[in-house]
């Protein structure tokens, strides 16, 4: 179906109403839901906590005691309406240094093999692309990109990681994505950056917002020491 005529809105527990507008992982559907998301951030509806915007859909957190579901979803159906009415603020770019493979890309082989590739074919395909952030999420600022060229999209792993070091690269299916902090996790590591993605001291805790596009430059093991000591203030990798 695609990008839907008008939004559907679906009930998510007693103070959640998910607003869907689409139905595939489509830059145009995710475009919609950016717009919308910041339609309803700009509109101050009373009630409305938070809004979580998603691949093609967004989840909106609202206070039952300040406003009725039915009066919410009447408020955003007009606002979807207007949603051509507004343009987005203009996209970054942001350059990803990663060293792959090694101790910091433990699955490429994983990759490689299972499409009759090398290693240096994964890192060349996987750093070509300009990816596009289509949603922030699972952990702070982890990013969910897209379109991971169809050469590299390789399943998950059966069974999850119980600590991803913060940093690391991974795919999972057609997507690609970086762990912004140490967590669990069951993507497919191919490599590692030595930027800090994630840090709440500063003014713009993230790097990045969905929207913005993302480049990755394949680094030495000397160009990771020497980056991540001035992101980590020390020389540890």
């Amino acid at each position: 179906m695609g990008l839907y005529e008008e939004p559907i809105f679906r009930i998510a527990g007693d103070r959640g109403l998910l607003v869907e507008l689409g139905d595939e992982i489509d830059p145009q559907i995710n475009k919609t839901v950016r717009i919308l998301n910041l339609l309803i951030l700009r509109s101050n509806i009373q009630g409305v906590v938070e809004t979580i915007p998603t691949y093609r859909s967004i989840l909106v957190y609202y206070d039952p005691i300040k406003i009725e579901v039915r009066e919410l979803c009447v408020i955003i159906r007009k606002l979807a309406s207007k949603k051509q009415e507004i343009t987005l603020p203009e996209p970054k770019l942001i350059e990803i240094p990663v060293c792959y493979g090694g101790e910091f890309g433990p699955d490429i082989e994983i990759v490689a093999q299972s499409h009759n590739l090398t290693i240096e074919e994964v890192i060349k395909l996987h750093s070509q692309p300009l990816y596009q952030i289509y949603m922030m999420g699972f952990t702070p600022g982890f990013p969910f990109l897209g379109v991971l060229p169809e050469l590299l999209a390789t399943p998950r792993l059966s069974t999850p990681r119980l600590q991803v070091p913060a940093g690391s690269v991974g795919i999972a299916g057609n997507q690609t994505g970086i762990y912004p902090i140490t967590s669990p996790g069951g993507w497919n590591l191919i490599g590692r950056t030595p930027l800090k993605l994630f840090s709440p001291e500063r003014k713009e805790p993230f790097l990045y917002a969905p929207g913005d596009f993302i480049r990755f430059r394949p680094i030495s093991l000397e160009e990771f020491q020497e980056i991540h000591g001035k992101e980590y203030g020390d020389s540890s990798s």
